[in-house]
């Protein structure tokens, strides 16, 4: 969406708040309610509202059957996942997000992060969507793959994990994830492509495969939280494809033998940024979308003390923010910096271990069976230089693993 014509943003709770509101059952987080209703009405939600009715005549209805957990396809060439632990007994991953412009700063930040793979022997790289500007690939082959992928990354040569944005999936608005259906076309993509890894809209990745030691869960949250009502049938809200999502992570997530359980998606739980968090993002609060109100619920019920990391994009900003009582333990990071950057400014309090709301950059995560690292870079983009900004750790996983012994 256009940047000037965001909604001012506003915060749906702050920590505090939530902590006051108490919690509606033992062990359960609150799932609160304002009350509050939309205070601005601009340009965007009228055109928003015109558009989705415009849409209904000429969005085609492509429903097509959910994937889960998938192996790896058979591409001639492709990286491999890493099947051990590095020397320090770590797996190192590169965490991206928002990167997919094809511009200079995007190549200054992979250059950047090309030299630090190689010093700490990624094995494994992570996209958080938004990974072709402005609406997504045309086809399956689309030139913007290279351009926009292929190019910039080259040298970072190990599989990529990566998930839909808002704008991989643009209907007629740009940005505005009113046509899923186009995701399937970076499914596809990852058939022929050595680094990206997209199995299927939304799936799993367990390090080592035998005996995980990490496991990543890849999800889509477009449906959820677009700036336009989704008119296919398949892909509403409460339709099949996000029921079946939902469904397969609230199952998938308990059953996990890994220590440690990363969720990988483009909109955020919790966001300090001006986008805001999921129930009331970019100033919405109402409606089965824009607020993204039932991606919320989803964290809550489904991902919260469940999980150790939500890693997102969609902010451009980079954000380690502190497991709270809210999160149930699961610490939020947002990383959607590798080619856009936002005002500068912290727009609400979440309780934030370090943040940077100015600066290009990305992160590393380190996963060893001691503990969870996460090293946040920012870059200099006019010297390709990227400098390590913060480091955090954690040594307790928050849930225990499917079959382990108390």
């Amino acid at each position: 969406m256009c940047e000037d014509e965001l909604i001012p943003p506003q915060a749906d709770m702050t920590e505090q708040e939530w902590l006051r509101a108490g919690s509606a059952a033992a062990g359960t987080p609150p799932v609160p309610t304002t009350g509050r209703a939309v205070q601005w009405v601009n340009r965007r939600t009228l055109l928003g509202g015109a558009m989705a009715g415009a849409a209904l005549a000429v969005l085609p209805s492509q429903a097509q059957s959910p994937a889960a957990a998938a192996t790896r396809p058979g591409v001639p060439g492709a990286f491999p996942f890493p099947e051990h632990p590095d020397g320090k007994g770590e797996f190192a991953i590169l965490v991206t997000g928002d990167a997919g412009t094809g511009d200079e700063a995007q190549y200054a930040v992979a250059a950047a992060a090309r030299d630090v793979c190689r010093a700490e022997g990624i094995g494994l790289a992570v996209g958080l969507g938004d990974n072709i500007y402005e609406n997504g690939p045309e086809s399956d082959h689309d030139s913007e793959f290279q351009d926009k992928f292929e190019k910039p990354n080259n040298g970072i040569d190990v599989p990529w994990l990566m998930v839909l944005g808002n704008h991989d999936c643009s209907g007629l608005i740009p940005g505005s994830g009113g046509d899923p259906s186009r995701g399937d076309r970076e499914v596809s993509y990852a058939k022929t492509s050595k680094r990206w890894y997209m199995p299927g809209r939304y799936y799993s990745v367990p390090l080592p495969a035998a005996e995980p030691l990490v496991e990543f869960f890849a999800i889509d949250t477009i449906p959820w939280s677009s700036y336009v009502a989704q008119l296919d049938p398949y892909y509403r809200w409460d339709g099949p494809y996000m029921r079946e999502q939902r469904s397969w992570l609230d199952g998938a997530l308990p059953a996990s033998r890994a220590r440690w359980k990363v969720v990988l998606s483009h909109h955020p739980y919790l966001n300090n940024g001006k986008h805001g968090s999921a129930g009331s993002y970019d100033g919405f609060e109402i409606g089965n979308y824009t607020s993204g109100v039932h991606l919320k619920d989803m964290y809550e019920k489904v991902v919260c003390g469940r999980a150790d990391l939500i890693l997102s994009g969609h902010d451009h900003t980079l954000q380690i923010l502190e497991p709270t009582a809210r999160t149930g333990g699961t610490r939020q990071v947002v990383c959607g910096a590798s080619a856009k950057t936002e005002d500068g400014k912290a727009h609400f309090t979440h309780p934030a271990a370090w943040q940077n709301f100015s600066d290009h950059g990305f992160m590393v995560l380190k996963v060893s069976g001691a503990r969870l690292t996460i090293d946040a870079y920012t870059v200099d983009v006019a010297t390709r230089k990227a400098t390590l900004r913060h480091r955090a750790r954690q040594t307790r996983p928050v849930a225990a693993p499917a079959g382990a012994h108390a």
